[in-house]
C-alpha cells in the first residue's frame, strides 16, 4: 500500500501516546480513521480535535480484550464508511517493571495476555476476512515492542506477550502471502517511546485488580523500574513511530525497528542493574 488518501483506518490505542500519533499521521494523509480506546474520556477529546482539523472520524470505547468489543467495532466501522483498510493493533498493557516472574499474580498474566495477545488473536480473527473480501489493498501493522526482541530481569510478561506478538505477526504476513491475498502485515519494534504504558495500571479492570506490589520490592530491584521510567520519559516521540510505521507500510516491511536502540536498551534497562 503507497497511497493512503481516503482511505479507512482503525487505530486501537487511540486517545494517546503511539495511537494518538498514528491517527494525526492518518489524518494528514487524508485518510478517514476510527479511533478505538478504553478511556472514554480522553477519547472524546482526541476525537474533537482532529473533527477540529477538519478530520473525518468516528470514536468507538473498545476494550481490545472483549471479543465483543472488536466485533463491535469492526461493524461501526463499516457500517459509517463502507470498508476498512489499515488497521493498527496498537493497544497494549505493562504489568509493572521489577517483578521477578514468581511474584507476579495469575491476574497479572491475565491481564497482560488478554490484551496484548487475545486483542491481536480477536481483531485477526474479525477484520482478516473484511479485508479479504474486499479485494483492494490493506494492510495490518502490529505494534510489538523492543521487548519482543530482548530478554531481561524484571519484565518477563511484558517480554513474552510481546514475543508472541512478533511472532503471531510474522506467521499471518507469511499465510497471507502464501494465498496471494491483499493484505499485508507489518510488526513494529519500537524502543523506548514517551507514552503512559508506565501507567497501565490505570485502565487495569477491576476483576484483576490484584496488585503486584512494586512499592514493596527490595531497593536493588525497584531500580529497575526507576530505570524503565526514565528511559520512557527519555524515549522518542510517538510522532517518530508513526512516521516508521507508514514508511514500513509503503516498503511492505514485515518487521522494522532501530538495531542500535536494541543495544541501548539492553544496556539501559539490564547492564546497569546486573
Amino acid at each position: 500500500m503507497r497511497e493512503f488518501k481516503d482511505k479507512i483506518a482503525v487505530v486501537t490505542g487511540a486517545a494517546s501516546g503511539i495511537g494518538r500519533a498514528i491517527a494525526d499521521r492518518c489524518v494528514n494523509e487524508g485518510m478517514k480513521v476510527v479511533l478505538a480506546d478504553i478511556e472514554e474520556e480522553a477519547l472524546l477529546r482526541a476525537e474533537k480535535q482532529l473533527k477540529d482539523m477538519g478530520a473525518e472520524t468516528l470514536s468507538v470505547v473498545t476494550d481490545i480484550s472483549k471479543e465483543a468489543d472488536i466485533r463491535a467495532l469492526a461493524q461501526k466501522t463499516v457500517q459509517t464508511f463502507g470498508a476498512v483498510h489499515l488497521l493498527f493493533n496498537n493497544a497494549g498493557v505493562d504489568a509493572g517493571t521489577g517483578c521477578l516472574l514468581w511474584e507476579n499474580t495469575v491476574a497479572d498474566w491475565q491481564w497482560v495476555i488478554n490484551v496484548n495477545i487475545w486483542g491481536i488473536l480477536f481483531a485477526t480473527e474479525i477484520f482478516v476476512p473484511i479485508m479479504l473480501k474486499q479485494k483492494t489493498a490493506c494492510h495490518i501493522v502490529n505494534t510489538a515492542s523492543i521487548a519482543g526482541l530482548l530478554s531481561g530481569p524484571g519484565n518477563g510478561i511484558y517480554s513474552a506477550s510481546k514475543h508472541a506478538v512478533l511472532s503471531l505477526s510474522e506467521t499471518l504476513h507469511q499465510e497471507l502471502r502464501l494465498i496471494g491475498s491483499n493484505v499485508g502485515v507489518s510488526v513494529v519494534c519500537p524502543g523506548f517511546v514517551r507514552t503512559q504504558i508506565m501507567d497501565a495500571e490505570r485502565n487495569r479492570p477491576t476483576e484483576l485488580s490484584k496488585q503486584t506490589g512494586l512499592g514493596n520490592l527490595p531497593p536493588e530491584r525497584q531500580v529497575i523500574n526507576q530505570l524503565a521510567r526514565k528511559a520512557v520519559q527519555n524515549g522518542i516521540l510517538p510522532e517518530d513511530v508513526a512516521n516508521q510505521m507508514f514508511e514500513g507500510i509503503k516498503k511492505g516491511a514485515a518487521i522494522y525497528h532501530n538495531r542500535a536502540e536494541i543495544q541501548t536498551c539492553n544496556k539501559t534497562t539490564y547492564g546497569e542493574c546486573s
